[in-house]
């Protein structure tokens, strides 16, 4: 029942998320794109139900994962100065998904 108010939370903000996207409101459409009221809601379920030692690994990869989508942003953001919008997005995404693909080997250099 739980996981089921979970899930309907989540949706409920992706969908405000999208709305104020289209809104004229900068603010609050970067504030509310960043979700951190479902980020939390998720740490909430992991720590319940996970030993320390796999939480730490999770949160080790919740940093690769936010350091990608702030490359991502950044990027966006970078080329939209010289690139057509849609253009500025799939050349962001590319690169998005090339860091990604390469987390393993990047955090094995870490641990």
């Amino acid at each position: 029942m739980l996981y089921i108010l979970y899930f309907l939370i989540g949706g409920t903000i992706m969908v405000l998320a999208l709305l104020l996207s289209q809104s004229n409101y900068l603010f609050l459409s970067g504030v509310i794109t960043a979700l951190p009221i479902l980020t939390l809601i998720n740490m909430g379920m992991q720590m319940k139900n996970m030993k320390a030692s796999t939480f730490h690994t999770v949160l080790q990869n919740t940093v690769f994962g936010a350091i990608g989508m702030l490359l991502f942003t950044v990027l966006v953001f970078l080329l939209t100065n010289w690139f057509k919008p849609g253009t500025s997005v799939m050349s962001a995404l590319a690169v998005y998904a090339l860091f990604m693909l390469s987390g393993k080997y990047i955090l094995s250099m870490f641990a």
